[in-house]
């Protein structure tokens, strides 16, 4: 009997080891010189730690909306602001200019909330029942979506738009869709098998998205 108890004990003060271990921190300043891991970089040295690691002022400039989908997003995630690091949050920038557009993508780690600061965005997502949520939004509307749900952004106003998005991870992750399916190797009939599209049109799109194959 007393064996049989050994290890669900022993599992139950390994979780218990192992909150105690994140609360005896106040934080885990990302140590950049070190390789990132699946449970973020490793903390930098305290006596290391300035108030600089805690502050990003990458926000306040506009990017770089000259490009395909005419929109830009500029984060503000570990490796950019090693003050989040371990602390389930993130920020971005997301400038779209007129007819931009951040086509269907997923952030596997993250839930996603937009604020919308200037203009008009058409923004929404897909449930896992292939159900549409979708809301034209307008200056301090806010719209959320849900971790790992396809969603998109759509400037559908007359003039430029931006807005501001947080995550519930220091490290979200990204899969833009269009890039997933015509921006690689993959072979393309197996592209048409499995998205029921001509190979005309494969090709195509991996032309204007770099893929071959």
């Amino acid at each position: 009997m007393a064996n049989k108890m050994v290890l669900p004990l022993f599992f139950v003060f390994s979780v218990l080891a192992s909150f105690s271990h994140a609360l005896v921190q106040d934080f885990c300043v990302a140590d950049l010189k070190s390789p990132d891991t699946p449970a973020g970089f490793p903390c930098k040295k305290v006596s290391l730690v300035t108030e600089k690691d805690f502050v990003y002022s990458g926000l306040g400039v506009a990017g770089n909306t000259s490009n395909l989908i005419k929109a830009a997003v500029t984060p503000a995630f570990t490796a950019q602001f090693p003050g989040v690091n371990g602390l389930g949050i993130s920020l971005a920038r997301l400038d779209l200019a007129v007819g931009g557009v951040i086509p269907f993508h997923t952030h596997p780690a993250a839930s996603e909330v937009l604020l919308v600061v200037e203009g008009t965005i058409c923004a929404g997502f897909v449930s896992s029942a292939n159900t549409v949520y979708f809301k034209t939004l307008n200056k301090g509307d806010i719209m959320v979506f849900p971790q790992g749900l396809l969603h998109f952004q759509i400037n559908s106003g007359k003039g430029g738009a931006l807005g501001f998005v947080s995550f519930s991870s220091a490290n979200p992750g990204l899969q833009i869709l269009d890039f997933a399916l015509f921006g690689n190797e993959l072979p393309t009939d197996i592209v048409a098998k499995t998205t029921f599209l001509d190979p005309a049109t494969i090709k195509k799109l991996k032309g204007v998205l770099g893929g071959s194959g």
